[in-house]
């Protein structure tokens, strides 16, 4: 894809840092968890072109980016060490781009061959540096007038509530030009949240790497629908999350067993957004990794079952909030946090363990971010080398579930030919444009 590099440059933020928030405290969550870049690309459509009208938007997403990094202050320094980022207000990357392609072709077949140029310097899933900036935008404008704003934000920062409320303040600032809406302020408070104290500097989760292949599935809400009525004699209430998870989980380690010369444990890890389950709960804004995980674990030789997985997970989110989350302040803080990681530990530790790691981005208001030239007509990410892990994502009109599986090649081959996977989800569909537009 033909890709012309029209502007690169640093936005700073619009008030320098006041001299007290230069040193801002990383939680010990933070400080644990790995500092890839996390991507997320917004696709809009209109008539995104001519020079003046191209300036016109350039020059409003940078003046209300400056803004929004006067509000993120941290977003604009770089890592100083393991616990803390120098708010020096550098600035993030803001690159300008022009796509010789039609969005429509790229929609039509959305590989992440098309997708990658989309995304500043390569960036997404990469390992930042302390030198590196902790956010990474890219503006592409297509050729046919559609555009795609990318964002690459460090995770050693932000998890994606806090990535999600920084892009959506970042649009109504820009959207501010004209309703003058007044935008809440985020809370920078993870620090005093999940501090650190005199807990040990855990090394930082190492992600395994490999040779790896990302498949995109779309379950619609008809199949996730037939889903329920299979198990719901057996499960109560089960989610959207719930099932979908627990049939890739499903597939993926038929797979495993299909490819591996020995039995495997295998491990069902899901990340957990802990702001609304924290006795009492985080305000929204609250900013930093607020997440922890549980997991749902299966032996070599067991059968699998699909109501089973998704009872697991509902007893093991039941037990990590009513041992460890709703516990999770004061004092109790360090044993817990101790003990959990202990817990943990065995997982890490064991070559013969396989844990496929889901990350739920479903219900964050993605769909919902207009920077006034309305909501986007697809929200997505892109694949990684981190093997076996899963990102599940809203579809647009919000009851179906998009799913990025990241397996090794072998594993994927025989994955994306299962009879469930085939039965229950569309391998890489179109994006429908929501007119007759780009």
């Amino acid at each position: 894809m033909d890709v012309e590099i029209m502007v690169r440059e640093t936005i700073k933020p619009s008030s320098p840092t006041t001299p007290h928030l230069k040193t801002y405290k990383l939680s010990f969550i933070d400080h644990v968890v790995f500092r890839s870049y996390v991507p997320l690309v917004f696709f809009y459509e209109g008539c995104f072109t001519g020079s003046s009208k191209i300036s016109e938007i350039s020059t409003s997403l940078k003046k209300s980016l400056s803004e929004t990094l006067s509000l993120y202050y941290p977003v604009a320094g770089k890592i100083k060490d393991r616990v803390s980022i120098d708010c020096n207000d550098e600035g993030v990357l803001f690159v300008e781009a022009q796509i010789r392609h039609k969005l429509a072709v790229i929609l039509e077949n959305p590989t992440d061959e098309f997708l990658e140029p989309l995304f500043a310097d390569k960036l997404q899933w990469k390992e930042m540096d302390s030198s590196s900036t902790l956010l990474a935008i890219q503006i592409s404008f297509f050729d046919c007038g559609g555009m795609a704003i990318s964002v690459c934000m460090s995770h050693k920062f932000a998890d994606t509530s806090t990535m999600t409320n920084f892009i959506k303040d970042w649009a109504n600032l820009s959207l501010n030009c004209s309703t003058n809406q007044q935008v809440l302020l985020p809370v920078l408070n993870a620090a005093s949240v999940f501090p650190h104290g005199e807990l040990p500097i855990i090394p930082e989760v190492e992600v395994v790497k490999s040779n790896t292949v990302c498949r995109r599935l779309v379950f619609n809400a008809s199949k996730i629908d037939e889903l329920k009525t299979m198990i719901i004699h057996k499960v109560k209430n089960p989610t959207r999350v719930e099932l979908v998870a627990a049939l890739i989980y499903k597939s993926a380690i038929a797979a495993l067993r299909s490819t591996s010369t020995s039995l495997k444990k295998t491990t069902l890890m899901q990340a957990v957004n802990l702001r609304k389950r924290m006795i009492p709960s985080l305000p929204e804004k609250s900013v930093g990794n607020m997440v922890w995980n549980f997991m749902v674990y299966t032996k070599e030789n067991s059968e699998v079952e699909l109501h089973d997985l998704v009872s697991k997970q509902k007893e093991a989110l039941m037990e990590l909030c009513n041992k460890y989350v709703e516990n999770f302040s004061g004092e109790k803080w360090f044993s817990l946090i101790m003990e959990s990681m202990e817990e943990l530990r065995p997982m890490y530790c064991d070559e013969n363990q396989v844990v496929y790691k889901f990350a739920s981005w479903c219900r964050f208001p993605l769909y919902e971010i207009d920077f006034g030239w309305g909501k986007p007509i697809w929200v997505s990410t892109i694949g990684c080398e981190y093997k076996n892990s899963i990102v599940l994502m809203d579809t647009r009109n919000g009851d179906g579930i998009e799913a990025f599986v990241n397996l090794e090649k072998q594993d994927m081959a025989i994955f994306e030919c299962d009879k469930d996977i085939l039965s229950y989800a569309f391998l890489n569909p179109s994006v429908p444009l929501t007119c007759n537009g780009p």
